[in-house]
C-alpha cells in the first residue's frame, strides 16, 4: 500500500468500517487513567474449543509499560468450549499517554493480536495553596563589641578540639570488634531471621502508620537469610536480579523448591517496591498476607537446604571467592575498556559532528538543510481550505483511488495533498472533507483512532500527548504529538520518528494537517514550527 493511503484512513476512520471485525481475543482495561506508579489491569480474553492449546504473552514490559505482575489463566467451561481469561498488572512511572501495543496470543499455530488501548498516566499535583508561605525577613546587622583577637582565638581553640576529637573517634572505631562477630550469638540464619520477625512485630510500626519502614524491614530480614543461607548477593540486588539469582543457587544445590515459594517471595518483594517508590498503601489484610508469606518462605528455604559436608562449605567458600575474583577483574576490564571506548568515542564523535555534516553539507547536501534554506511557496488547499506554507508544493491524490469501494458515500467531498512519504526525512500530509450527513466530530476520538491506524502500518513503541491548539484567529483545534518507532517502505531501515497531527472541525467537516521526520535532525524541527506556525484557516459559520 501506497504510505499516502496511511493519513487518509485517519480522517475517513470514523465514516468507514475498518474496525468493525470482531477480535477472536477481548482486550479491556479496568482504568484508561491512573497516577504515576498506580497499577491498572489488562485483562484478554478468548473462547476456545476444549482441546486448543492457548499461549498468552510473557514478558517484563508491553511497549512501554512494566508488567507489576502475570496472573494465573482463570478457565471457565461452557459446553463444548473453554473461555479463558489471563490478567497482567501493568504501571508506568513517567506521566504522559502510553500505548498498549497489540499483544500475540497463540491459539493452536495460530497468531492472534489483541487491540491495543491507551493509558492516561498523570503526575501527582502538589496543591502549593496548602502551603504556608512566609515572608522573606530582613538582613539583620550584628553588633561589632570590638572583640576581635579572642574571636579568632576560639575559633583556633575550637577547631583543634574539632580536630582532636574527629581522631580520637577514628581510633576508637578502629578498635571495635567486627558487627560479624556480634552476630555470631545467632546459632543459623532461620533463627536470626525469627528473633527478628518478631522483633518488627514488637516494634508496632503498623499501628503508628509507618507501612513503608515496615516493608523495608520485612524485606531486609528476608534478603538477609536468603544472602546467608544461599550464599548469594541478595541485598545489594534488584528484586527481578534476586530472584534469577536465588533460581540459579537452587539448581546449583539440588534445593527442591516449588515454582509458588518463588512467586510467594517474588510477590512481596513487588509490593514492597510499589510501598517504597509509588506510595502504594496496602490493606491490613494484605499487610498480615505478605508477612505470613516471608514467614513461610523462609521455612520452605531452610527446609530444602541439604546438609553441607566440609568439603561442600569448602566448594562454596572456593565458588564465592572465585566469583569475587571473576567479579574484581570484569570491573577492571570494564574500566580498561570504558577508557578505551570513551578516546574512541571522543574521536569518532569529532568525526560524525563535524567532519561528517562537512561532508554531508557541501558534497551529497542534506534534504532536510535543503528543504529549510530553499524558496517556500504559501498556498490553500482543499474544502474548507487550510492556507499553509511548505518547501515544496505538496501533491493532490485522488482518495477515490486509494480509498475502500463505498466510502466515498458518506461523504459529500474531500481533498488529499501530500509531500514526501512516512519515515522520510520531512512528510507533509493535508486533508480536508465533509460529510453529507450531520454528523458528531470527537477530535480526540479521532486522535486515538489515528494511533490504530499506525500500528496496522508498522508503527510501534508509540508515545503521544495531546492538547489544545489555536491558529492566529482564533480557530481552535486538537495538537497530537510524540514519537514513534517505523521502518522505512523502501529501505526497510526502522528510525524513531516525531510527528504531530493538528485537526480542526467546521461546518461538518474535518481539516487536518500531519508533519512527520526522523528523530536526531537538526534542521527538521525547525521546518516543522515554519509550518506549523503559518497555519491559516477562515473562520465558518
Amino acid at each position: 500500500m501506497n504510505t499516502n493511503k496511511l493519513y487518509t484512513l485517519l480522517i475517513l476512520l470514523v465514516a468507514t468500517t475498518a474496525f468493525a471485525q470482531q477480535p477472536k481475543v477481548a482486550t479491556s482495561i479496568d482504568s484508561t487513567s491512573i497516577k504515576i506508579g498506580s497499577q491498572f489491569n489488562l485483562t484478554l480474553q478468548t473462547t476456545v474449543d476444549t482441546t486448543a492449546i492457548v499461549n498468552f504473552p510473557e514478558g517484563k514490559n508491553f511497549g512501554q509499560l512494566e508488567v507489576l505482575e502475570s496472573y494465573p489463566v482463570d478457565t471457565l467451561k461452557k459446553g463444548a468450549t473453554y473461555e479463558l481469561v489471563k490478567k497482567y498488572g501493568l504501571t508506568q512511572f513517567d506521566s504522559g499517554r502510553y500505548v498498549i501495543p497489540r499483544l500475540p496470543v497463540v491459539i493452536n499455530d495460530t497468531r492472534v493480536r489483541s487491540d491495543s488501548l491507551l493509558i492516561e498516566v498523570n503526575p501527582v499535583v502538589v496543591d502549593t495553596l496548602k502551603q504556608k508561605m512566609y515572608d522573606i525577613k530582613d538582613v539583620a546587622t550584628a553588633e561589632s563589641k570590638g572583640g576581635i583577637a579572642w574571636y579568632w582565638i576560639l575559633l583556633i581553640v575550637l577547631a583543634l578540639l574539632g580536630i582532636g576529637f574527629a581522631i580520637w573517634w577514628k581510633l576508637k572505631n578502629k578498635k571495635k570488634p567486627e558487627p560479624k562477630k556480634v552476630e555470631e550469638v545467632h546459632a543459623s540464619p532461620i533463627e536470626k531471621a525469627t528473633i527478628q520477625l518478631k522483633a518488627l512485630e514488637n516494634k508496632a510500626l503498623l499501628d503508628k502508620g509507618q507501612i513503608k519502614n515496615y516493608y523495608s524491614e520485612l524485606t531486609d530480614i528476608a534478603r538477609t537469610y536468603i544472602e546467608e543461607a544461599i550464599h548469594i548477593p541478595a541485598m545489594e540486588s534488584t528484586t527481578g536480579e534476586l530472584i534469577e539469582a536465588m533460581r540459579t543457587a537452587v539448581s546449583r544445590k539440588n534445593m527442591k523448591l516449588s515454582q509458588e515459594t518463588f512467586e510467594q517471595l517474588e510477590k512481596v518483594l513487588r509490593n514492597a517496591d510499589l510501598v517504597k517508590f509509588a506510595k502504594m498503601k496496602p490493606v491490613g489484610t494484605e499487610i498480615t498476607d505478605d508477612r505470613s508469606r516471608i514467614e513461610k518462605t523462609i521455612v520452605v528455604i531452610d527446609q530444602s537446604i541439604p546438609e553441607e559436608k566440609e568439603e561442600d562449605d569448602e566448594h562454596t567458600l572456593a565458588w564465592l571467592d572465585a566469583q569475587r575474583k571473576k567479579e574484581k577483574q570484569k570491573k577492571r576490564n570494564r574500566t580498561i575498556a570504558i577508557s578505551i571506548a570513551t578516546i574512541v568515542v571522543v574521536l569518532a564523535a569529532g568525526f560524525y559532528f563535524v567532519g561528517r555534516n562537512i561532508m554531508r553539507e557541501y558534497i551529497t547536501g542534506i534534504p532536510t538543510k535543503e528543504l529549510l534554506d530553499g524558496e517556500w511557496v504559501k498556498s490553500a488547499y482543499g474544502n474548507p481550505p487550510i492556507i499553509i506554507e511548505t518547501p515544496k508544493v505538496l501533491k493532490r491524490q485522488d482518495p477515490e483511488k486509494i480509498l475502500p469501494e463505498g466510502t466515498m458515500a458518506v461523504l459529500k467531498e474531500m481533498q488529499l495533498f501530500t509531500y514526501g512519504a512516512l519515515a522520510d526525512d520531512f512528510y507533509v500530509t493535508i486533508s480536508t472533507l465533509r460529510y453529507k450527513q450531520q454528523v458528531k466530530i470527537e477530535l480526540n476520538a479521532i486522535a486515538d483512532a489515528s494511533l490504530k491506524v499506525l500500528e496496522t502500518q508498522g508503527a510501534k513503541d508509540i508515545l503521544v500527548k495531546t492538547e489544545e491548539f489555536s491558529t492566529p484567529n482564533g480557530i481552535n483545534g486538537l495538537r497530537s504529538y510524540g514519537n514513534l518507532s517505523l521502518a522505512n517502505a523502501v529501505t526497510k531501515k526502522e528510525s524513531r520518528m516525531y510527528y504531530e497531527m493538528i485537526f480542526f472541525k467546521q461546518n461538518n467537516g474535518l481539516q487536518q494537517v500531519t508533519i512527520m521526520y526522523r528523530e536526531g535532525d537538526e534542521y527538521a524541527p525547525q521546518l516543522l514550527d515554519r509550518v506549523k506556525n503559518s497555519i491559516e484557516l477562515t473562520k465558518l459559520n
